[in-house]
Order: C-alpha cells, then structure tokens, then sequence
C-alpha cells in the first residue's frame, strides 16, 4: 500500500536514513546470548558524544525536524516501521539539511530490546502510538512490562520517557502500567530497585506551536478533530 507520499517525487533517506541491512543479523541464538545484537547507534551521528534521544514512531518527521533544529547539540534517532514514512521523513530531513537527526526503519520495540545498550538515551518520546483497540490486538501496543522493562535499561539515570496520546482507553491500559512500575511492582523481568519510574507531569517542548503539547502531525490533525489529549513523563530513578 502506497500512502502517496512523495507526490511523484523519488524519496532518497541518503545518509539520514539507516536501514535493517545496515544493522548485523541477529544471531540464533539471541535468548540465549541477548547482548549479541547490541550495538552503538550513537555511532551512526558526527558526534557520538552529544545527549541522545529516541523517538518512536516519527510518521513525517515533524517533531524531528523541529526538535532537531531547535537542540543541535543533541542527536535524535527517528525509529518508523512503515517503509513509506521512513523513507519520506529521512528524505524530508536530508532535504533540510539536518545534521543531528537520523531515521531508522525498524521496529522500535525489537530495536531497544536487542541493540541498545545500556543507559545511552536521555529520552524516548513516545506520541500518538497506534491504540489497537481491538482486545486481541492490544499484545501490539508498544506499552508492555516488557517494554517499560526495556527502556528503564536503556535510559540513562534521570532520563525521561515521555508519552502523549488522544486515545482514552490506551490510556487507562498506559496508566494501569505506569501505576505498577512507578509503586511497587509487579514489574516483570525488572532487575532494579522499585519504584523504578517518577510518573511527573508532562512539560511541553518551546517548538511547540500555542495550545499544542508536541506539535506533531497527528496532534494537529486530532486537534482540529476537537479531540482531547492525555499526556505524562517517567523519569527513571537511580
């Protein structure tokens, strides 16, 4: 399926865009070597060195080409599973000339389980991710114990996960497991002290537009829909 992105126009990543060929295969016997896979994506920047930030789910790049302009000392890696938008926001990117931001196609949950290291990532942004409402879908959300498992690891000391959704009822299923890694547990898989997150109040970026939490493309258009928001930040401890 072809979103028509491109209107016509070739869309070219460049060297914005990191594709899975780029990364190495991961190895069979990945449960039983799971740092096998690891590597630095913090390489793939001119200076590995800055602060590092993760967006899942960068649709058009919206929030990437704002945040990246707004923070130039601070990398930001787009993560986008739909070939089509990777492809558009790494062109869109590359086009703008940004030197700090870079998109992979891969899925952003596989990413941060199997290739990241430890405490490299100041913050995930994670904004209007598919609610999957259907009860024998909800296994998709990106939201899991496992998850929340995976980026308490990959978070640095103090860094942020920060989430904003439209939808109500993935926020109840957000908050009910917030609610668990943020107090006493159960926190599945979970190797540190609990409560392992602050949950805080979420704090909109100065690129944000008036009225506007992130300013992405799906924020816009759900609130011109008169839609309302849902929004918060977890901030791990130690």
């Amino acid at each position: 399926m072809s979103f028509g992105l491109g209107r016509g126009r070739a869309l070219e990543p460049g060297a914005i865009g990191v594709g899975p060929e780029e990364m190495p295969p991961l190895p069979d016997d990945l449960l039983a070597n799971p740092l096998g896979a690891r590597l630095n994506p913090r390489a793939w920047f001119p200076d590995p060195s800055r602060p590092f930030e993760i967006e899942i789910g960068s649709g058009k790049g919206t929030l990437l080409l704002a945040q990246s302009a707004a923070q130039p000392a601070t990398n930001f890696l787009g993560i986008e599973w739909a070939g089509e938008f990777y492809a558009y926001a790494a062109d869109r990117l590359r086009r703008a000339g940004v030197a700090n931001a870079r998109m992979l196609h891969a899925d952003a949950t596989e990413f941060l389980r199997w290739r990241c290291p430890d405490a490299i990532v100041r913050v995930i942004h994670l904004y209007f991710s598919d609610p999957w409402p259907k009860s024998r879908h909800h296994k998709k959300r990106v939201v899991q114990d496992s998850f929340l498992c995976d980026a308490w690891r990959v978070l640095e000391a103090g860094g942020e996960l920060r989430v904003v959704t439209d939808h109500d009822e993935l926020w109840a299923w957000d908050m009910e497991h917030f609610g668990r890694w943020c107090g006493t547990g159960p926190t599945p898989g979970h190797a540190g002290a609990t409560p392992a997150f602050d949950l805080l109040a979420f704090e909109t970026p100065e690129t944000s537009g008036a009225d506007e939490l992130v300013g992405t493309n799906f924020e816009r258009k759900f609130r011109a829909e008169g839609r309302g928001f849902h929004a918060c930040v977890l901030r791990k401890r130690g």
